[in-house]
């Protein structure tokens, strides 16, 4: 993905799994991607709760909230790759549910 610009999901996927299956040296299990997206979910909170919420950062701590949901955006990538998931229909298919059922839950 040279073109930050022709990022797609389809090319997303491919390039997450060519670098895992290559320079990462292969997929962690499912059930520990599923953890470190716990783990990258939970720094995307701190973050969040330092800079908006109530809470003050403590010196040192990571403030990069665009490269925690890049992180996060990585690994449900690689989930959706081991587990056989097409995101672009899979959001496809999202995005037309949630315009069936919420098409008047939002009107006031």
């Amino acid at each position: 993905m040279s073109n930050h610009d022709d990022i797609t999901i389809k090319s997303l996927q491919t390039t997450v799994d060519e670098w895992i299956t290559t320079t990462g040296g292969g997929y962690f299990s499912p059930l520990t991607n599923t953890a470190v997206l716990a783990e990258e979910t939970g720094e995307v909170a701190r973050i969040m709760a330092r800079r908006y919420g109530d809470q003050v950062a403590k010196p040192g701590d990571k403030s990069d909230l665009a490269d925690e949901l890049a992180d996060v955006i990585w690994v449900v990538t690689a989930l959706a790759n081991q587990t056989g998931v097409d995101l672009t229909e899979a959001l496809a298919r999202n995005i037309e549910k949630k315009n069936k059922r919420d098409s008047h839950r939002f009107v006031h």
